[in-house]
């Protein structure tokens, strides 16, 4: 995982770009600690009335594959690398002592054709931004992976601010700057020959290289595939009435779901360099409880030495809001009156932090302890003052960029103490509480599963108000806007502490076989709350001997945690002031 800062720009540009420089490299050296590096490449006119350019790269580096050290930006011959990404599976092949960057830059430095090099993207599995420029051809590429899972903005050039910015974080608020996300539909290609005016010609020059290859055989990690569009027969849609009993025509379906999930766990444990002394924990889980985080945790435990603890990250939020409801008598947490702001008071030092999340991760805790008794569980017990999460909000919401809303801001306060890792463990329920900072670089997340297997009431109201050929068309759309939706955000957030994100769901891997099941092997909207939503995976959890998470409702982080609405009744989709 590394930060990117680009800046492509004529040399004429009347612009402090020390300034601007210094701020970005500041705020993407955070998400790579082990080291930084930058070079200049200068571009000179090669006829007349042609500009010279210049291209500013700087990469900083957090190491989680290969033995050796590694300094970015990549470069040889003039051709320059920027990665920050991971290469989990495919067909370009990484060995457990290679990193998989400098690999990538010598695959990149063999390819010609600016097709060869969107199609080898296509080859590789894993979380990936990346800017990469090509000396012979003068061409500079840019790109992330097709779900989005890892961050990188863009400024287009425009005749206030002529310049091209590519980043992977941005350093705030700032008028010398319009960041957007980077698009995931293309591998970018900008020719950077002969220009006579950059800004100008910025449209005309940008390339967008469809994902897709002629040859989508070769290519099978180029885009999500597509959902099974099978519309079951009413005999075909048999319900079940207990997890412990799997029918025949899912059994296949709930082995096959265990395989292919245990597999992209494996694959996203194994080989993290020890960073710290051995029998300290290399891996995290952002663990809730739910049956998503559980499941994840109990699949890296089978693939972690026994010997290594494994830190379960469990966040909870002092809400003035919800403390006075509760003093209201009002548990639900809904208005009774009319909506208002919460007074700014003087909040009792003994307020609990038994927040839902709290309560089903001690519950959950206990039954991965019984089922693994040889792992040392670290439940981290991370809570959050209100004072401390009003005190940080100017930071989350510069990382949240271009990000601007209510929820942004909740889901990525929850993300940013949680991914922190700063809390208290105990050794038993009872027991004294221990301050303890995770040295994990390496969190699971078990983000994916709602929208792959059916885990939203929107789900349960597509099919009430639509039938089964709704639901599919709902189901399509989560995977549609899976690369749209808070990824990008979620990685800003997260490795500003100098950690990682992974998404065990998110392999592509994982998403196209549970694309390619029939939507009833799935889910059944016909079952209650808790049996029907997510179903294969609920079957799959009881079949691991995970009885008590595989019956778990779903709760959104942001109410599980109490991160929400800590200052009165707000839409999600209302813009920060």
């Amino acid at each position: 995982m590394c930060g990117i800062f680009l800046c492509a720009r004529a040399s004429d540009v009347d612009v402090d770009f020390f300034d601007l420089s210094r701020k970005l490299q500041a705020a993407n050296a955070a998400r790579g600690p082990d080291s930084q590096g930058h070079h200049k490449t200068i571009i000179a006119p090669d006829g007349a009335g042609s500009q010279t350019l210049i291209l500013d790269f700087y990469a900083s580096e957090l190491r989680l594959r290969g033995n050796d050290p590694i300094e970015q930006p990549h470069q040889k011959d003039g051709d320059v690398l920027c990665w920050n990404g991971e290469i989990f599976d495919g067909t370009l092949k990484i060995s457990a002592h290679e990193n998989d960057g400098v690999r990538l830059f010598s695959e990149l430095r063999k390819m010609e054709a600016m097709e060869r090099i969107r199609d080898l993207f296509g080859y590789i599995e894993g979380p990936y931004a990346f800017v990469y420029y090509q000396s012979r051809s003068r061409r500079l590429f840019f790109g992330r992976d097709p779900l989005g899972r890892r961050s990188l903005l863009i400024h287009k050039p425009s005749s206030s601010l002529p310049y091209t910015l590519l980043a992977s974080v941005s350093a705030g608020a700032d008028s010398r700057y319009d960041f957007e996300e980077l698009s995931t539909e293309s591998i970018f290609c900008l020719d950077l020959r002969t220009p006579s005016d950059f800004q100008k010609e910025f449209v005309s020059r940008l390339i967008s290289l469809p994902r897709h290859s002629s040859d989508l055989a070769v290519a099978p990690f180029a885009e999500p595939s597509k959902l099974n569009t099978f519309v079951p027969l009413i005999n075909d849609a048999s319900t079940t009435e207990s997890l412990a009993h799997v029918p025949d025509h899912l059994a296949r379906a709930v082995d096959d779901l265990i395989h292919c999930l245990d597999r992209s766990v494996m694959l996203q444990v194994q080989n993290i360099p020890q960073k710290t002394a051995k029998g300290k924990a290399r891996v995290a889980v952002l663990f809730s409880g739910g049956i998503d985080s559980t499941v994840i945790t109990y699949l890296a435990h089978k693939h972690i030495p026994y010997d290594e603890p494994i830190d379960l990250l469990n966040v909870a939020f002092e809400n003035p809001r919800k403390i006075r409801l509760q003093a209201e008598g009002n548990t639900g947490g809904k208005q009774k009156h009319k909506k208002r702001s919460v007074p700014v008071v003087e909040l009792d030092t003994r307020t609990s932090y038994s927040v839902p999340d709290r309560l089903t991760g001690l519950h959950e805790v206990e039954e991965l302890r019984r089922l693994c008794p040889e792992r040392s569980w670290n439940f981290v017990e991370i809570n959050v003052s209100y004072e401390e999460s009003q005190g940080t909000r100017d930071i989350v919401e510069s990382l949240m960029l271009p990000g601007r809303t209510v929820m942004d801001l909740s889901l990525a306060l929850a993300l940013y103490f949680a991914s922190r890792g700063k809390g208290q463990v105990r050794t038993s329920l009872d027991g004294e509480a221990v301050p303890y900072t995770s040295p994990a670089c390496v969190l699971l997340n078990g983000l994916g599963s709602d929208e792959l297997l059916g885990g939203y009431g929107r789900h349960r109201s597509a099919y009430n108000s639509g039938g089964w050929q709704a639901v599919i068309e709902e189901l399509q759309l989560e995977i549609d806007r899976i690369p749209i939706r808070n990824l990008g955000r979620d990685d800003r957030v997260i490795s500003s502490h100098g950690k990682e994100t992974r998404h065990p769901f998110l392999s592509l891997t994982v998403l196209n076989f549970l694309a390619s099941l029939p939507v009833h092997h799935k889910m059944d909207p016909r079952l209650e709350v808790g049996l029907g939503d997510k179903m294969l995976l609920r079957m799959a959890a009881w079949k691991l001997g995970l009885v008590e998470a595989s019956k778990r409702k779903k709760r959104a982080m942001q109410f599980g945690s109490h991160s929400a609405r800590m200052d009165g009744e707000r839409r999600g989709d209302t813009l920060l002031e």
